[in-house]
């Protein structure tokens, strides 16, 4: 019977496979890669399916899971270097962030309780609570199906932006195969960079705090969210945040009362989720399969028995909604297969 992909994503949404391997080791993977590519196979390459809305035709080809591919290598440990860690693209990701705070490895506190694996962080530079997992990568390890090589890239070569990377912006050419991490040692975290996780711990934006403390109230505030994933929560049946923050080219386009962060290039980002409410969309909206999440507006949800149709119908209704009310256009944060938010018409609100 072909492998259901809808058992390993968060949303519990998609299709049989058409083909399904769960190589164990980088060598497996990568000639199952090759043998696929040399025969015109299509493939998808699936770890923690955290952050993937797949049709409910499934896909066509070889999917191929990479949570086989296990291990945590300690390069290096110094206290006056820090620490260097190579880790595997298989490993979970929070199981290797709670071993970070509990080795004093300082720089991913806050990026505590997202679901999925680690070769996914470097692809969409995955970021919360005012931290972004680039700014503690030092290498990505990869295959390159082009070239069909290995190559390894810095961290300032992966061309890293806001939910970005080289490897998001030539989807289909990277298989990453490993991440290497540079710490620094202590016990207290990385300066404090948002203001509601800043709240919860009692101490001012730019202070530090202990990482215990620090992971706690992330997972807290996550959960509150629906964003620490329940099989027994619908909440967090979803994709986590299903749109990035807009980064705007001119202040002016930000809504008058809504969020406003300068970047670095002169550009501006802003709430999503603000701009979902004020275009009238509230928690828990939706009287169908899929809903936004009672907690958080901006996570579309399966309430249980919602296909991948349901999801994208939603999506493209909540995105029209922003876009008519305030000329701001939404794009989404999962990587979409065999579904789309530009074709077909929104329905009607």
């Amino acid at each position: 019977m072909p492998e259901s992909l809808a058992a390993h994503t968060t949303f519990g949404i998609g299709g049989p496979a058409g083909r399904w391997l769960a190589p164990s080791t980088e060598t497996e993977l990568i000639e199952a890669i090759t043998a696929a590519d040399a025969s015109g196979e299509p493939v998808l390459v699936l770890g923690g399916g955290s952050n993937v809305l797949i049709s409910d035709d499934g896909f066509d080809g070889l999917v191929l899971h990479t949570g086989g591919l296990r291990g945590v290598q300690v390069d290096d440990v110094a206290a006056c270097s820090g620490a260097f860690l190579t880790v595997a693209a298989g490993e979970p990701w929070d199981d290797f962030v709670a071993g970070t705070v509990g080795q004093r490895q300082v720089g991913i506190e806050a990026l505590s309780g997202i679901p999925g694996l680690v070769g996914a962080t470097p692809v969409q530079n995955v970021g919360a609570y005012g931290q972004e997992v680039s700014q503690v990568i030092a290498r990505v390890r990869t295959w390159d199906r082009q070239r069909s090589a290995v190559r390894t890239f810095s961290a300032i070569d992966c061309r890293f932006g806001y939910r970005n990377s080289l490897f998001k912006r030539e989807p289909g050419r990277w298989v990453v195969l490993s991440v290497s991490f540079q710490f620094r040692l202590g016990d207290l975290s990385a300066p404090i960079g948002y203001a509601e996780l800043a709240k919860a711990l009692g101490v001012e934006v730019g202070q530090r705090a202990p990482m215990t403390e620090v992971r706690d109230a992330v997972l807290g505030l996550r959960r509150a969210k629906g964003m620490v994933y329940d099989r027994d929560d619908f909440d967090s049946w979803s994709a986590g945040s299903f749109f990035t923050n807009p980064v705007l080219d001119d202040p002016a386009q930000v809504p008058d009362g809504a969020p406003s962060y300068p970047q670095a290039d002169g550009r501006v980002k802003t709430s999503a989720a603000w701009l979902i409410e004020h275009a009238g969309f509230t928690r828990g909206y939706g009287d169908g399969p899929a809903q936004l999440s009672g907690k958080h507006t901006l996570a579309l949800t399966n309430r249980g028995q919602a296909r991948a149709g349901d999801v994208v119908a939603l999506a493209r209704e909540v995105r029209a909604g922003v876009e008519q009310t305030f000329g701001i256009r939404l794009v989404p944060e999962p990587v979409l297969v065999g579904v789309s938010l530009d074709s077909g018409s929104a329905p009607g609100r």
